[in-house]
């Protein structure tokens, strides 16, 4: 019922600069939280950075300064700009729609979604 869509992964070199998108669609309502998290080979999924609709940020400390998350809260759309890229940052990075309402013929419903994820890789 709802669908994101992760873009803008690929291949780049240390230090450079990659920029990711995430479109949700569907019969959305409204999401308070749209976020970033990635997984590392043989590491656990772990929180890359957060936007509320309020535009409250939190961002992982790892990423702090480098990476800037951002948000369309009309097209339900978020945005990750990674700067200063680092090979510790190789990772499938996946979108995430949280605190999301939904229209159904019964009204409001409560969603959690996740993207299928777009990889990011960087060479030293």
């Amino acid at each position: 019922q709802v669908q994101l869509v992760e873009s803008g992964g690929g291949l780049v070199q240390a230090g450079g600069s990659l920029r990711l998108s995430c479109a949700a669609s569907g019969n959305i309502f409204s999401i308070i939280v749209m976020g970033w998290y990635r997984q590392a080979p043989g590491k656990r999924r772990e929180l890359v950075a957060t936007s509320t609709s309020g535009g409250s940020t939190n961002y992982a400390d790892s990423v702090k300064g480098r990476f800037t998350i951002s948000r369309d809260n009309a097209k339900n759309t978020v945005y990750l700009q990674m700067n200063s890229l680092k090979p510790e940052d190789t990772a499938v990075y996946y979108c995430n729609a949280d605190k999301g309402k939904l229209v159904t013929s019964k009204g409001l419903a409560d969603f959690i979604s996740w993207g299928r994820g777009t990889q990011v890789t960087v060479s030293s």
